[in-house]
This record gives structure tokens, C-alpha cells and sequence, in this order.
């Protein structure tokens, strides 16, 4: 990976940083700021005498504090504000308490906390970050992407804010998921945030509610669609190739038929992968070849049923497919019924992922598929809660030897939208069903002990694979480093996790997950010839790359330039 440049090459390597300018504005750099902590003899060096109180405090410190601010308010939107606020405040701080306190914190800046922060952006937002382009922009995007705070973007998320979790339309609010995308990023896999953009096409809303909102802040216009979209899309990818060659584009909640597209149309243009589709694979089918380490199933032998035929569904059925579990034994369930290749009203997508037969029934209600199909895995991506009833879950039990267990996933979040609670799947399963669910999930007593239920969340996979991606220089994001991301982390579940019955890791081992990720992704761009320059170093040690390019939040000794 070529060098960052100054100061931010030296930070991230923990070496003393030489900085221009002290006084008022580095006090005020969010990227620079130690605040309370700079030194004394710093603080002569800078300018910063008779600005900051007497006493200097570590970093450790400052985390205590902070967790005291934060930990105190009650509702979960007040933390994400009072986060947002330490993030344009003091970024390295910000992602110290973050990295340490992953956990605690993931569900706040990210799922599910981020899909409330996006219904009331325009109320709650107090700093604006990131980059924002409209129609009217559609000629001069380079110049809005120059115009943004870091000079060498290498990693992007970018979303036009039509398919915020199960949300729906939330127009200029969107913004907060690339925002907290990146957010992990940087605390999850290390990426210094000097190197990241969030993004938003702010294309309009049909969200009723938004645009009577006198405070709205994004265009008041109804949603562009059409040939004018597409123009928007393409002046944006080949703007951001124009000014930052080889930067990684994230598509993020874009709708279904635009993010299959979108993926398709562009990924061999560019570094680009859409997070909705091949990163919620990735972690489904680590879920799944998790769960053969204590069902004994082979991914051959496993009969899957994924109700929800959007873009993740169809994003699962792909990987499962490269994963060796057989094309025959992936089916999918739309509002329709069971998708297959008899049906005359399926998209080319659809088609795609169609079994070849619809089986004894062609029922459209989800027990007939299930009692025909007999699934051994259930996954759940609709956005509907309740679609996994009592009857639902018996109907796949039943379906089972007597000694078989079911994996099942309630993927769908926030919580308001998952298709069952995990307490009543393992209750309705009689304890048989190994479980996962897409938003955070108590553990469940039962006569066993208390079960752990793993969530399904990719933040385990997308900080690793973009990383990867910015440290090989990545032309091109493939199918296969995804499917070899999803082994990786089926592989970092440890046997005490799954005794339990967690399918995944704990949320706090997520730094060492990413990183195992990003050199799987490294390994696999150098041996397909996909890695950039450093792809023709016979010296080139992917594991060294990647961890020299990890960024671990701490301040460093400042000299005076």
C-alpha cells in the first residue's frame, strides 16, 4: 500500500508526527486534537499554554471520562449523539473508546441504533461530514470530491438512501450509514479515517413524511429515477476513478434492482462491492459453516430456504452456491412463493437463483414451501417481523430427523423488522434450533444452560475485506474473497461459542477477525493478479502489509514543524 502522507504515515506507524500548526487550530483538528492530553512541553511547542486547563490526563483517562458522558443517558439516540459530537470533537479518542468498547457501542453507531439516528438526521445532526451530491451536480463531481476533507481517498461508502435497513426511504438521512459504516471501518479493522468518505446521492425521497418536514434538509423533490439516475451513477463512479484512482467503492442500502445493477454494471470497472448483498453472504454462510461443526452436516448435504428474494436473499444464494452447497438445495421464497423456474414474473436476478422445479406444491404461503422443501436452514430477509411463527418453525422440526438440529436466522433488522425473537425460536424448536439473528440478541435460558445467539452482523466481514482491498490495491473485488472471508470467520468462532450455541464470534474479538480477513483478501488479489503494484514484489508479505497499514487509535509525540 502506498505511503499515507504527512502527518497521518507516521501516526499510524506510532512514530513522532510533524505538525504545521499549533495555537487555536490544533486544538481544534479533530484529527490532530489530543486536547486535555498534550504534554507539557508540547503544549510551549504549539501555542497551547493558557487554552487547556493545568493538569494533563492520558488517553486512558479520557476514555473514562467519555464513557461516563455517554453511559449516563438513557435512550440510544442520545449516545449515538453524544458520540457523533466526541467523533467531530476528537476523532482518535472517539475511536479508542470505540475500538476498546466494540461491544457496548456497535449497536448504537451502527444496527440498531443508526436506523433512528436516520429517521431524525435533519433534527438531530450537529456537524456535517462527508460528501453530499444532487442532480444538479452531475457535471462537476470531481470538484465536489476534491473539495472534501482528505487528499487521497482510498475507501468510499456511498449510499442514495432508498433502503435504509428495514426502513425504507429516509432521503438526506441516510448519510449516517456510510458515516457509521466508516465509523467501523477504522475502529474494527484499523483503517486510518484520513483514507475514508462517506457519501450521499441525495437523488430526492418519496417519503411523504420527509418532505413535509419544514426542516428537512435534503432535496425536496420527488425520488430520480430512470436514465437520469443512471447518469448520476455513472458520472459518480468515474469521477471518483478520476480523482482517486483504484479507490474502493461500498454501495450501501441502495433497492434492490439498483443495487444488483449497480453491482453488476460497475464491479469490473472498479474496486466495488455492495455490503447489503456480498457482505451479508459472507456472514450468513459463516453462520452456516459454523453450525456443521456441531450438526455434522457437510455443505452438500444441507437443504437451504431463504425467505426474502431481494438483494441479500439472492446475494445468499450466490455465495451458497460457490460454497458447495448444490445449486438444487438453495431455494428461495418470495411474496409468490417458492422461486422457481417455471414462474413467468421472475426478474433476471430471479432467474438466476430459480430451482428448476417447484416440487410437490406450488403453495404460495411459506408452510407449504417449508413441508415440500424440508430445509435443514431457514434465513430470514424479508424486513416483515413475525414471518418465522410457531407454526413456521414446527413446520421445519418436523421436517428433521429426530436427532437433526435446524439452523435458523432471523436476519432482518433493526429488531422492529426481524421475522421471529430468538427466545421463541428456541422455544418453538423445542431447544433444537441453533440460531443467529441480525440485530444484538440476549442470550436464552433454557434446561441446558443459557444460549448464546450469535449475531449475524457484517461488521464481521466489510472492515476486512475493504482493507484488504485498499492494502493490495485491489483491481477488482471478487465473489471468491468473499466466499474465502465467510471460512475465515467460520473458522474464528471458537469451540466455547459453539457449545453455547453461537454461530459467530464474540463482538469483541472483531479486530483480530478483520485482520484475518483483509490477508485472506490480500493473499487471494496477489495469487489471482488482482493486487496492484505490490502484487509484483516477490518480497511482498501480505500479513506485514496489513498490519503496518492497521491503525490502532493512541496519540503520538508532536514536533513543531
Amino acid at each position: 500500500m502506498r505511503p499515507l502522507g504527512d502527518p497521518f504515515e507516521d501516526i499510524v506507524a506510532g512514530r513522532p508526527a510533524v505538525i504545521p500548526q499549533g495555537g487555536q487550530w490544533l486544538l481544534g483538528s479533530r484529527m490532530l486534537t489530543k486536547e486535555a492530553a498534550f504534554p507539557a512541553h508540547e503544549r510551549e511547542a504549539f501555542g497551547l499554554v493558557g487554552l487547556l486547563p493545568d493538569h494533563v490526563l492520558s488517553i486512558e483517562q479520557q476514555v473514562a471520562l467519555e464513557l461516563g458522558h455517554i453511559r449516563v443517558k438513557d435512550d440510544p439516540l442520545e449516545r449515538y449523539i453524544g458520540l457523533a459530537a466526541l467523533q467531530d470533537r476528537n476523532a482518535t479518542l472517539f475511536y479508542r473508546l470505540l475500538a476498546e468498547h466494540l461491544d457496548e457501542f456497535l449497536p448504537i453507531v451502527y444496527t440498531p441504533t443508526v436506523g433512528r439516528a436516520c429517521q431524525e438526521y435533519s433534527h438531530i445532526i450537529r456537524r456535517t461530514r462527508g460528501t453530499w451530491i444532487t442532480p444538479r451536480d452531475v457535471g462537476r463531481i470531481p470538484q465536489l470530491l476534491r473539495q472534501g476533507p482528505f487528499p487521497d481517498v482510498r475507501l468510499i461508502v456511498v449510499t442514495d438512501s432508498e433502503r435504509i435497513l428495514g426502513l425504507g426511504d429516509l432521503g438526506a438521512g441516510g448519510m449516517a450509514i456510510p458515516i457509521g459504516k466508516l465509523a467501523l471501518y477504522t475502529a474494527a479493522g484499523g483503517i486510518h479515517p484520513s483514507l475514508t468518505l462517506p457519501v450521499t446521492l441525495d437523488v430526492g425521497t418519496d417519503n411523504r413524511r420527509l418532505l413535509d418536514d419544514p426542516l428537512y434538509l435534503g432535496v425536496r423533490a420527488p425520488r430520480l429515477r430512470g436514465p437520469r439516475y443512471a447518469e448520476l451513477l455513472e458520472a459518480f463512479v468515474t469521477g471518483v476513478q478520476e480523482v482517486w484512482p483504484g479507490c474502493v467503492i461500498q454501495l450501501e442500502d441502495f433497492k434492490q434492482a439498483n443495487a444488483l445493477g449497480l453491482l453488476d454494471r460497475y464491479r469490473g470497472r472498479a474496486p466495488l462491492f455492495n455490503d447489503d448483498i456480498q457482505g451479508t453472504a459472507a456472514v450468513v454462510v459463516a453462520g452456516v459453516l459454523a453450525s456443521e461443526r456441531i450438526t455434522g452436516r457437510a455443505p452438500a448435504e444441507e437443504r437451504v430456504l431463504i425467505v426474502g428474494a431481494g438483494a441479500a436473499g439472492i446475494g445468499i444464494a450466490r455465495l451458497l452456491r460457490a460454497a458447495e452447497v448444490s445449486e438444487d438445495l438453495v431455494a428461495l421464497v418470495d411474496s409468490r412463493g417458492l422461486v422457481h423456474a417455471g414462474r413467468s414474473d421472475l426478474d433476471v436476478w430471479k432467474r438466476e437463483v430459480a430451482v428448476a422445479a417447484p416440487g410437490p406444491t406450488e403453495g404460495v404461503d411459506l408452510l407449504s414451501v417449508i413441508r415440500s422443501w424440508r430445509p435443514t436452514v431457514l434465513l430470514g430477509a424479508t424486513g416483515m417481523a413475525g414471518t418465522f411463527t410457531r407454526e413456521v418453525i414446527e413446520a421445519v422440526v418436523a421436517g428433521m430427523g429426530p436427532d437433526e438440529r435446524p439452523v435458523i436466522m432471523p436476519l432482518s433488522n433493526p429488531d422492529s423488522a426481524a421475522e421471529a425473537r430468538a427466545a421463541d425460536v428456541i422455544a418453538w424448536s423445542a431447544g433444537r434450533a441453533l440460531v443467529a439473528t441480525g440485530s444484538p440478541s440476549a442470550a436464552v435460558p433454557w434446561a441446558d444452560g443459557l444460549r448464546e445467539i450469535g449475531q449475524a452482523n457484517n461488521a464481521f466481514v466489510f472492515p476486512g475485506v475493504g482493507l484488504g482491498a485498499v492494502v493490495a490495491e485491489a483491481r477488482t473485488i471478487t465473489d471468491r474473497m468473499f466466499l474465502l472471508a465467510a471460512r475465515s470467520l467460520a473458522d474464528a468462532v471458537p469451540d466455547e461459542r459453539l457449545a453455547v450455541g453461537a454461530l459467530y464470534p464474540a463482538l469483541s474479538s472483531i479486530r483480530d477477525v478483520s485482520r484475518d480477513i483483509a490477508v485472506t483478501v490480500v493473499e487471494e488479489a496477489v495469487t489471482s493478479g488482482l493486487a496492484g503494484a505490490v502484487g509484483r514484489d516477490a518480497a511482498f508479505d501480505p500479513a506485514a502489509a496489513v498490519d503496518a497499514a492497521t491503525w490502532w487509535p493512541d496519540y503520538v509525540p508532536y514536533t513543531r514543524a
